[in-house]
Order: structure tokens, then C-alpha cells, then sequence
């Protein structure tokens, strides 16, 4: 690794480290590729994100539901992290699995999708809170904007899983979201480690799509036990992708 690159990792971990005592900061994934893409060089706190998942994923959200999980890991040093769901299908012993702290969890079940993004809200604007994350089929700029707002009380980082939990196609994700970033994450093939038993780390292929004052990328991701929760595996997003034209310039 370059230098260059070295001080990026350091200073976003740095950076990371001072959300408990400055409520401000970003979230380094630890890997300079990534990082570099994102404004400030990581995922930026104080703001809230979309993960969207593909084809059932519309339903089930899993794959994007792990990748959140192990992004929002490193916050639960910093404070309490709340899920919000309408269906009570969030595995805790998976998570666990994950390395995410399950003690810092506060699950949340609610009836309806306004009702999800109301408490999502609330969460978010409440003190201890490190990071929320919420299920929900669509976020319209009024909602996106109260979470936005909520965010910004203390600092916590939202975080929005597109999920439609009793079927119907999810409405299409439109260029006027307040999201910061928005993920598109898919599962993918795990590979053992050479000599090594058993299917190997969970993977998935990421994509990032919308990064407001950023860039856009690439990469396959799978779960690590070193300093990171995730880690770049494979060269596939150490390129641009074309970005729609409403996307050319950061917003």
C-alpha cells in the first residue's frame, strides 16, 4: 500500500474514533479504494444511507441487511444502534455470526411503513444513539429530509434498507433522494481459504451508486475478523462507472 494511501486509512480511522466525543466525523471501510471514493474519506456520519438489494431481496433484504450490519459495526462502540422492522424476522444469533455486537442492539417491530419511518426518526434525534437502521419499501424527499434532520441532533448515522416485507414491486429509487450514499448489494459466491476447510467469509458485490460529493465504484466484499468488518477482495470496482447524467456532479 502507498503511502498516499496509508494516511487516507489512518485518518478515516482516526476520524471514526472521535464520534464518541465530537458526534461528527466518517466511517473508514479500511481500504483506500474505497475510502477515497467517499467524501472526507469514508462513509459520512451525521448523514443517513440506502442499501437496496435485487430480484427477492425486495422481500427478504439479507444480503443488504449484512452488509449494514457489518458497516454500522464499528458505531456500536460509540452508543446504542436501533433496527427498525415491520416483519420480526431479524435474526440476532446471525448477526453474532457477523461479529456485530448484538449486546448494543435495540430491536424495534412496527406495523406500518409510516410507523417505521417515524421511530427510524426519533431513534436517529435520540441521545446515545450511535446508528439506526430502518426497513423500509421507499424514503420521499419530505421523510428523507426529517431524517436528515434527525441525524444531524447528534450526530448518528442513518441507515435505510429498501425492503417491501410482504411482497409487491419496490417503487424505483429517483435522483431526488436525501440519501448521502446509496448501495446496491447482491450476494456472492464465498471461496475458501487455500488448505483451509468450509465455504469461506460471506461476499457480496457491491455497488456504489449515488455518493453525494464523492465517486462512484465497484467491489466485491466479504466479511473480515481483522481491524475492518469488511474488506475488498477482488479488483472489480477499481474502476469509474459511468454515472447517469443527474449523478455526473455531486449534489
Amino acid at each position: 500500500m502507498s503511502r498516499e494511501a496509508q494516511l487516507l486509512a489512518v485518518r478515516g480511522k482516526l476520524a471514526a474514533l472521535e464520534v464518541g466525543a465530537r458526534g461528527r466525523g466518517v466511517l473508514a471501510f479500511g481500504d483506500a479504494r474505497i475510502d477515497a471514493a467517499l467524501p472526507g474519506g469514508g462513509l459520512p456520519l451525521g448523514r443517513w444511507h440506502e442499501a437496496v438489494g435485487k430480484g427477492v431481496e425486495i422481500e427478504t433484504a439479507a444480503a443488504a441487511g449484512a452488509f449494514v450490519a457489518l458497516v454500522a459495526t464499528p458505531l456500536a462502540a460509540h452508543g446504542a444502534v436501533v433496527w427498525v422492522m415491520r416483519r420480526d424476522d431479524l435474526h440476532a444469533p446471525g448477526l453474532a455470526s457477523l461479529n456485530f455486537p448484538v449486546e448494543h442492539l435495540i430491536q424495534v417491530c412496527v406495523r406500518d411503513e409510516a410507523q417505521a419511518l417515524a421511530a427510524l426518526e426519533d431513534a436517529l434525534g435520540t441521545a446515545g444513539v450511535a446508528a439506526a437502521i430502518g426497513e423500509a419499501g421507499d424514503v420521499d424527499l419530505i421523510a428523507g429530509r426529517r431524517l436528515q434532520l434527525a441525524c444531524e441532533k447528534h450526530g448518528a448515522a442513518g441507515f435505510v434498507i429498501r425492503r417491501r416485507p410482504f411482497g409487491g414491486a419496490a417503487k424505483p429509487s429517483g435522483a431526488g433522494s436525501a440519501a448521502a450514499t446509496r448501495w446496491i448489494v447482491a450476494a456472492a459466491p464465498s471461496e475458501p481459504a487455500p488448505g483451509e476447510p468450509g465455504l469461506g467469509a460471506a461476499r457480496w458485490r457491491v455497488r456504489l451508486e449515488r455518493c453525494r460529493g464523492g465517486q462512484l465504484g465497484e467491489w466485491m466484499m466479504e466479511k473480515s475478523d481483522g481491524p475492518y468488518p469488511l474488506r475488498v477482495v477482488a479488483e472489480l470496482g477499481d474502476r469509474q462507472l459511468e454515472a447517469p447524467p443527474s449523478f455526473r456532479r455531486a449534489g
